[in-house]
């Protein structure tokens, strides 16, 4: 079933009609679900203003984000990676929740009234769903807004800005700025007793592993859930990009809210086409059977 978001007729009936009635039905799953698993992306981010790093932002100076976001990039030059994601958090540490995170957030406090569960299972690195008020959030990429230390592993909550005085003014994305070369030992530093290692974004880069606590989570919300959302993302990055399918290959409802159908949309029951601000909030309105 596809529902999209725009208004044209066919043989003298709009299609208005067919999205009222596709989302009629999913309201019909929606207020049965006891389980509902949330699944976002950078769509979701986009609605708070954070740039997806993707088309006019795809480059960060002269480099792809894979190019930056890597063990090997990490080591080859901790400068350099450093200005990127110091410039990525800036980005992040002034965004508000967006009309999403708190449709998200208010569902999931409202159901929880209920004995119903939701969960947010989301490769955002940023902080806006915690901020919206979400609890039950499973971050698989890792945060932007924490530090790893590379000597103890150490991980610390980090939303000082600037993380330290030598990235401050620095990370500018222009192609033509020029790298900072901060020296190792004058970039963010543990602060643990006796340890002062180097720190690193607490973010997956690619070719790590996901966290395997996480990633246990995650498989055990995708097994019992009897609902599943998938909010704003491409569904291309791997292994997040199959928890959906892997849902819907249990028979159970998958809903898809995309500004475009994905590589996984024939896969879903329901695809809901348009801002998912826009699209998501009054799917997750309060049901009429729902006892206020």
């Amino acid at each position: 079933m596809f529902c999209v978001h725009r208004t044209h007729t066919i043989l003298g009936y709009s299609a208005r009609n067919k999205v009222c009635s596709y989302m009629s039905e999913f309201r019909k799953a929606f207020a049965k679900a006891k389980n509902i698993a949330i699944i976002t992306g950078a769509g979701v981010s986009a609605e708070s203003g954070v740039p997806t790093f993707r088309g006019e932002h795809e480059k960060w100076r002269k480099w792809h984000s894979q190019d930056l976001a890597s063990p090997e990039a990490f080591s080859r030059n901790p400068s350099r990676v450093w200005e990127f994601y110091h410039y990525r958090r800036e980005l992040v540490l002034d965004k508000k929740p967006s009309a999403v995170h708190l449709a998200i957030a208010e569902c999931e406090a409202r159901l929880k009234k209920q004995g119903r569960s939701v969960v947010v299972i989301t490769q955002c690195q940023d902080d806006l769903h915690r901020q919206a008020g979400s609890k039950h959030v499973l971050k698989v990429h890792g945060s932007l807004l924490e530090t790893r230390c590379m000597s103890c592993g150490q991980v610390t909550v980090n939303k000082q800005s600037p993380i330290c005085a030598t990235l401050k003014s620095k990370g500018a994305p222009g192609a033509n700025v020029p790298d900072a070369q901060i020296p190792v030992d004058k970039l963010p530093r543990c602060e643990e007793r006796d340890c002062h290692g180097l720190l690193r974004p607490n973010v997956v880069f690619f070719g790590e592993t996901l966290d395997s606590h996480i990633l246990t989570n995650v498989e055990k919300e995708i097994e019992i859930c009897d609902l599943c959302l998938v909010v704003g993302t491409s569904s291309i990055v791997y292994p997040a990009a199959m928890f959906g399918p892997r849902v819907a290959s249990r028979g159970v409802p998958v809903a898809e809210f995309n500004m475009n159908t994905t590589p996984k949309t024939e896969y879903f029951m329901y695809h809901f086409q348009g801002p998912c601000g826009t699209t998501l909030p009054p799917a997750l309105a309060p049901h009429e059977s729902e006892e206020l």
